[in-house]
C-alpha cells in the first residue's frame, strides 16, 4: 500500500494553519481587551504587562503612523527619561503617544515635557508620573485599523463565521482527497490481486 501524503504538502492544511495563526490570536486579544474595558472602563486594558493602542493621528510620523497598532510596556514611570516614547493620558483623558523631551521637578513633583516628533511645538500640559500608561516598545504597521474594525460585535461574528467556513472547506477538501487516494489504492490492490490470481490459473 502507498504511504499517505505528507500533511505539509496539502494546501487545505496550510489554509487552516494560516487562519489559526493570523485570525484566532487577533480575535482572542481583541475579545480580552473588550472584556477588560467593560470590567473597568477607567483603566486601559493590558495583556501580560503590555498595552496595545491604536494610533489615530500622525503626530509621531515618521516613526509611528496613523492606523498602526503600538505596543507599550508597563514600567515604573520614575525610570523614564529624555528621548523615551511614552503613552500617557492627556488633559482630555485620552491616551497620547509622544516623546519625552525634558524632565522637570516642581515643588518636589516630577513631570515630563512631551512632544510629537511630527509636531512643531511641545505639548501644552506637563505629564505627571501617574498619567503614564506605558513605554513604547514597537508597532505593527496598519493593523490598528483592522483591530478597530474587529471591536465591532458584527465584525467578530463575521470573523468567527469566516474561520468556521475555512475549517469546513479545509476539512472537506482534505477528506475528499483522502477518499480518492484510498479508492485508488484499493483499485490498485484489487488489480494486483487479480493479476496474481490469473497468474496462478495460467500456471495450472
Amino acid at each position: 500500500m502507498k504511504k499517505g501524503k505528507k500533511w505539509y504538502k496539502s494546501f487545505s492544511n496550510w489554509l487552516i494553519i494560516v487562519a489559526c495563526v493570523i485570525l484566532i490570536p487577533v480575535l482572542v486579544m481583541n475579545i480580552s481587551i473588550m472584556f477588560q474595558a467593560k470590567k473597568n472602563e477607567s483603566a486601559v486594558p493590558s495583556i501580560f504587562g503590555f498595552k496595545p493602542f491604536i494610533v489615530l493621528s500622525g503626530s509621531m510620523e515618521t516613526e509611528i503612523h496613523k492606523g498602526d497598532m503600538i505596543i507599550t510596556k508597563i514600567v515604573d514611570p520614575a525610570s523614564l527619561g529624555v528621548d523615551d516614547v511614552i503613552a500617557f493620558r492627556d488633559a482630555e483623558d485620552t491616551v497620547t503617544t509622544h516623546r519625552i523631551i525634558d524632565v522637570v521637578v516642581e515643588e518636589g513633583q516630577t513631570y515630563f515635557i512631551t512632544k510629537g516628533d511630527n509636531n512643531s511645538t511641545q505639548d501644552r500640559n506637563l505629564v505627571e508620573l501617574s498619567d503614564v500608561e506605558g513605554l513604547y516598545i514597537g508597532r505593527i504597521p496598519g493593523i490598528g485599523s483592522m483591530m478597530n474594525s474587529l471591536s465591532e460585535p458584527t465584525t467578530i461574528i463575521i470573523v468567527v463565521l469566516g474561520i468556521t467556513i475555512i475549517f469546513v472547506i479545509g476539512f472537506t477538501i482534505s477528506s475528499k482527497k483522502q477518499r480518492e487516494a484510498e479508492r485508488k489504492e484499493f483499485l490498485e490492490y484489487k488489480r494486483m490481486k487479480e493479476q496474481q490470481e490469473n497468474s496462478k490459473e495460467n500456471k495450472k
